[in-house]
């Protein structure tokens, strides 16, 4: 059966999938036997095109920050699969500094 890829559609979605990035990183794959399909091309596909979908209300700087950072986690992660020579612990700090950049992107700008 083809399982259809969520896509997160809003800021708080993009944070939620973040948390879940960094609880189940650096491989992806599903301890839990629901969801055996997921690994790190399916959670970066998510990401990536979770992203694309606020791309407006990010702007385009943020957005290709974003993209950047993206990019290099899943570049980190995959040099570390197995979680020992660090690079899994940068990417993991990648997903803190993605989601700081996603709150302020999220806070009301003030009218003065």
């Amino acid at each position: 059966m083809k399982h259809k890829l969520y896509i997160p559609g809003s800021v708080s979605e993009l944070l939620d999938h973040l948390a879940y990035m960094m609880l189940n990183s650096p491989t992806f794959k599903d301890g839990t036997g629901y969801l055996p399909w997921q690994n790190i091309d399916t959670v970066f596909a998510a990401l990536n095109e979770g992203l694309l979908v606020i791309r407006k209300k990010l702007g385009e700087e943020r957005y290709a920050t974003l993209r950047t950072m993206s990019d290099r986690m899943r570049t980190l992660f995959e040099s570390d699969p197995d979680d020992t020579n660090g690079d899994a612990r940068a990417g993991r700090k990648l997903v803190r500094e993605m989601e700081d950049l996603l709150k302020s992107a999220a806070k009301p700008r003030s009218s003065q």
